[in-house]
C-alpha cells in the first residue's frame, strides 16, 4: 500500500513516480537492472479522497516502476482580478480599433478546462470582443470598436464581460466592463441668436444692460469653454462705449452716448472655442435722440437679483411678488403707459397704494421642468412716443419636487433554470425630471427581495448571483426602488416578477426503489395486478412520463398513463411462481431522461391441485408379506406429492377401507404414510387397504386414493392366481369416492412390491 502522505493527490497535470520493490523467492536481490523494471501506469482524477484504491501490484514479484498521472478536473471557475474593469475609448476612435482588456480572467484548471473564450453580455451594436493567444498560451481579450461613437450622444457603456472555460457544462466568470467615451474637440460654439437688435435712448445712463449673447458647445470640460470677444472690425472707440463681458456675453453701456456723433452702431461679436473657427453674431444698436427728458424706470427687487437676473424657486406659490418698478421724470401733463413684454406666467400692474408704482408678480406657480428661464422687458412709453425698456431675466430654481418614475411599474422577466451565476436579468430604467443631484437616480432592492438578487446602484442592471432551480421555486416577486439624491429624497417603486422556466433536469422517479405485488394464481387476465406510481419534478412536456416493460411484454402490459400493471392471461403458480419485470419510465423532454425499477410479481398459491400418489405405482401392485412377520414391523409406505405450496401442499394419510385380516391389523402414519403391522397375521391370502391421501387446503381439501395390497404367504407360487384376486379386489366398494386416483410415474422403488402388467 502507498503511504498515507501520498493520498488526496492534488497536483494537476503532474506525474508521481513510485518505485515498488517486491522480493524474489531467491535470497539475492539487487537494483542493477532497474532500467529493465516493469512499468505500471495509472491515471487518476485530482481530488480523490484519502484511501482511494488505485491499483493492485501484489502479483509482481520483481522490481517495478509505477507512474501515476494526476488528471485535471473542471473544479474551478474563471475569475477576473477585479470586479469592475474600466476602459477609456476616445469618441473619434476609428472602426476596428482594438483595446486590450489587461485584467484578463484566471482559471487554475489546465488545458481545455482553462479559459477558452470571452464574450460580452451586451455589445450595444458598436463593440465586439476578440481573443488573442500569446506564445505562452495565455488568452487576452481585446475590445473592438465596430460602430461610430459620439460622447455627446452616449458618454459611457456598462455591460458584463464573461470568461468561459471548456468544461461540460462550462464554468463562467464575470466582471463589470465600463467603457468610458472620452471627449474630443469635435464641436464648435454656436450662437443661439446670430442677429440681435437693440434700441437705445441718447440719455440712457451708464451701466445700463443692453443685451446678452448665448453660445453653446456640446463638448466637455476644456473643449467646451467659450469666451466672447469683439471682432477686429469693431472700432476701438465703439468697444470702449459698449462693454462686453468675455465670460458671460453681457453687453452694457460703458459711457455716455453723444447723439450728435452717431445714431447707429454695429457690433460684431465672436464666440471663441479651443481649436475652432469663431462663431459670429451681430448686435445692432439704434440710438434715439431725446429732445426732452424721457421717463425713467427704477426697479426695486423683492426676489433675489444679481446683474439683472432674478431667481425664484419653483415652489413659490402663484402671485409671488418679484419687483416694484417706479416711473420718474414725468411732467404734470404727461401720461405714461407702463407694460410688460415677453412670455410667461407674469403680469405687471399698477400698485394701488402708490402713484406711478408698478408691481411685477407671477400669475401661477413656476415649473423648472417645463421652463428654466424667462426673458422679460418692462416698457415705459410717454405721450410723445418715447420708449424706455428695462430688460429682466427670471431664472427658475429647481427643487426636488419630482420623484423618479420607472419606465415600467411591473417588470416581467423570465430565465431558464440552472443559469450560470451572475446571470443578467434586465436593466431597470427610471428617470427624474429634476436637475443636478435631485435628478440623479440610484437603484435599490426592496426589503422583500431575496438575497440572491443584486442590482447595480448606478446602472440598474439586475442580476441573480446563483443558479435557480424551478423545482425549488418557480416565481419570484419583489420590489425595486428608484431613489433620487435630493433633500428630502423622493422615490418610487416597481414590482419585478421573475418566472423560472423549466429545463429537463429531473429524471422520472418511482415512489419506491422497487415494487412487489402478491397475486393469487388463476387471477383473471387483464385484471389489475398493481399500480406503479412515478413522478417527475419538471413541468410541461419535461414532466410527462411514459411507462414501458423492458422484458416480459408477451405476458404483461402496463397502462402508461395510470401506471396499472396487468397480465394478458391467467397465471398458474405451478408453472411459474415468480416474475421479475424491468419497467422503464421516460419523460417527454429533449433529450429525454429515464429511470428503471424492478417489479416482482409473486403468485400466491390456490388449492387447485390434489395430491399425486407416486408410490405404490398402481392399485394392482402388491407386496409379499411373510406370515411370521412380527407386529411393529414397518411393511411399506405410501408416498405422494402436491404441486401446491404451504398448507395446500401438506399431506395427511389415512386408511379408509380394509379387506382381509382382522380390523386393526395395520396402521398408517398420517404424516409420513408409513404402514406398520399391528397384529400377527393368522390367515394367508390377499389383504387390501384403501388409503386416502388428502391435503390441508382451504376452503375444501383435495384428496386422492390408492389401493395398497399385501399377499401373506411364504412364497409367490401362483402369480396368475394373485392377479385374479387383485382384479376382483378392484371392484371393492369404497366408502368415500375419490376426487382423483393417481398413478405413479416415477419415484423410489420399494423391495417386495410387485407390479402387475
Amino acid at each position: 500500500m502507498f503511504n498515507s502522505r501520498h493520498t488526496g493527490l492534488r497536483k494537476r497535470g503532474g506525474i508521481w513516480g513510485l518505485f515498488i520493490l517486491m522480493l524474489y523467492t531467491s535470497p539475492h536481490c539487487c537494483f542493477a537492472n532497474f532500467s529493465q523494471a516493469k512499468e505500471l501506469i495509472y491515471k487518476i482524477k485530482e481530488g480523490l479522497p484519502k484511501g482511494t484504491f488505485i491499483g493492485a501490484i501484489g502479483q509482481y514479484f520483481q522490481l517495478i516502476k509505477v507512474k501515476i498521472f494526476i488528471e485535471d478536473v473542471n473544479d474551478n471557475k474563471p475569475k477576473f482580478p477585479v470586479n469592475e474593469i474600466c476602459i477609456s475609448v476616445p469618441e473619434n476612435t476609428p472602426i476596428n480599433a482594438r483595446y486590450a482588456v489587461e485584467q484578463s480572467a484566471v482559471d487554475p484548471d489546465l488545458g481545455l478546462y482553462g479559459v477558452q473564450t470571452y464574450w460580452l453580455v451586451n455589445d450595444f451594436g458598436v463593440f465586439t470582443l476578440d481573443v488573442e493567444e500569446n506564445d505562452g498560451g495565455e488568452l487576452t481579450p481585446f475590445l473592438i470598436v465596430t460602430g461610430a461613437l459620439d460622447r455627446e450622444t452616449q458618454a459611457e457603456y456598462i455591460t458584463d464581460i464573461i470568461a468561459e472555460d471548456g468544461g461540460t457544462p462550462p464554468e463562467l466568470g464575470a466582471a463589470t466592463l465600463k467603457i468610458v467615451i472620452t471627449d474630443v474637440n469635435d464641436n464648435c460654439p454656436q450662437f443661439t441668436q446670430s442677429q440681435i437688435n437693440v434700441t437705445l435712448y441718447g440719455n440712457t445712463t451708464k451701466g445700463a444692460h443692453l443685451a446678452r449673447l448665448h453660445a453653446l458647445d456640446p463638448d466637455l470640460g476644456a473643449n467646451a469653454q467659450i469666451s466672447y470677444a469683439y471682432s477686429e472690425r469693431v472700432p476701438r472707440d465703439t468697444r470702449s462705449l459698449f462693454h462686453l463681458d468675455k465670460i458671460r456675453g453681457v453687453i452694457k453701456l460703458a459711457a455716455k452716448i453723444d447723439t450728435g456723433t452717431a445714431t447707429f452702431y454695429k457690433l460684431t461679436i465672436l464666440a471663441i472655442g479651443p481649436g475652432c473657427i469663431p462663431a459670429v453674431a451681430t448686435v445692432t444698436v439704434n440710438i434715439i435722440k431725446v429732445v426732452t427728458g424721457p421717463p425713467a424706470v427704477i426697479p426695486r427687487y423683492i426676489a433675489p437679483e444679481k446683474d439683472g437676473v432674478v431667481t425664484i424657486k419653483e415652489s413659490e406659490p402663484a402671485f409671488s411678488p418679484i419687483a416694484f418698478f417706479t416711473v420718474k421724470n414725468i411732467d404734470v401733463n404727461q401720461r405714461v403707459d407702463c407694460h410688460l413684454e415677453g412670455t410667461g406666467p407674469f403680469r405687471l400692474g399698477p400698485y394701488k397704494l402708490l402713484k406711478n408704482e408698478y408691481l411685477l408678480e407671477t400669475t401661477e406657480a413656476l415649473d423648472y421642468e417645463k421652463t428654466q428661464e424667462y426673458e422679460l422687458i418692462v416698457v415705459a412709453k410717454n405721450t410723445q412716443g418715447i420708449l424706455i425698456k428695462t430688460f429682466l431675466k427670471v431664472q427658475v430654481l429647481d427643487e426636488n419636487d419630482n420623484a423618479p418614475v420607472f419606465d415600467q411599474a411591473l417588470v416581467k422577466i423570465s430565465v431558464e433554470e440552472n443559469n450560470p451565476p451572475n446571470t443578467f436579468l434586465t436593466q431597470l430604467q427610471a428617470t427624474d425630471q429634476d436637475s443636478e443631484s435631485r435628478g440623479e437616480v440610484i437603484y435599490l432592492l426592496g426589503g422583500d427581495a431575496p438575497g440572491i438578487f443584486l442590482v447595480d446602484r448606478v446602472t440598474g442592471v439586475l442580476t441573480v448571483a446563483t443558479s435557480l432551480d424551478r423545482e425549488e421555486k418557480e416565481t419570484y416577486r419583489f420590489i425595486v426602488r428608484a431613489v433620487d439624491q435630493g433633500t428630502p429624497r423622493r422615490e418610487s417603486i416597481a414590482t419585478v416578477v421573475l418566472t423560472v422556466l423549466d429545463r429537463n433536469d429531473n429524471s422520472p422517479r418511482f415512489i419506491n426503489k422497487d415494487f412487489t405485488f402478491f397475486v393469487p394464481e388463476n387471477f383473471p387476465g387483464y385484471g389489475e395486478i398493481g399500480i406503479l406510481s412515478v413522478t417527475d419534478a419538471d413541468a410541461g412536456e419535461n414532466g410527462w412520463v411514459a411507462l414501458s416493460i423492458l422484458n416480459g411484454s408477451d405476458i404483461f402490459l402496463i397502462d402508461t398513463g395510470r401506471g396499472t400493471l396487468r397480465a394478458k392471461t391467467s397465471l398458474d403458480r405451478e408453472q411459474q411462481g415468480t416474475y421479475q419485470l424491468w419497467i422503464e419510465a421516460v419523460d417527454g423532454g429533449e433529450p429525454a431522461l429515464s429511470c428503471i425499477t424492478l417489479v416482482t410479481v409473486l403468485l400466491l398459491d390456490v388449492n387447485d391441485n390434489p395430491p399425486i400418489v407416486l408410490f405404490p405405482q398402481s392399485n394392482q401392485s402388491y407386496m409379499l408379506v411373510l406370515p411370521n412377520t412380527l407386529p411393529g414391523t414397518s411393511i411399506t409406505e405410501v408416498y405422494a406429492v402436491d404441486k401446491d405450496t404451504g398448507m395446500n401442499a401438506v399431506i395427511a394419510y389415512s386408511i379408509i377401507k380394509r379387506k382381509g385380516g382382522e380390523p386393526g391389523s395395520f396402521d398408517i402414519d398420517p404424516e409420513t404414510g408409513n404402514i406398520t403391522l399391528k397384529r400377527e397375521l393368522s390367515n394367508r391370502g390377499l389383504y387390501s387397504l384403501l388409503v386416502k391421501v388428502s391435503d390441508h387446503g382451504q376452503p375444501e381439501p383435495l384428496y386422492s386414493t390408492v389401493m395398497v395390497n399385501f399377499f401373506v404367504n411364504e412364497t409367490v407360487s401362483n402369480e396368475s392366481y394373485i392377479q385374479s384376486l387383485l382384479t376382483r379386489e378392484a371392484d371393492i366398494e369404497v366408502e368415500e369416492r375419490p376426487w382423483y386416483v393417481g398413478q405413479m410415474r416415477e419415484g423410489p422403488e420399494s423391495k417386495g412390491w410387485l407390479g402387475l402388467a
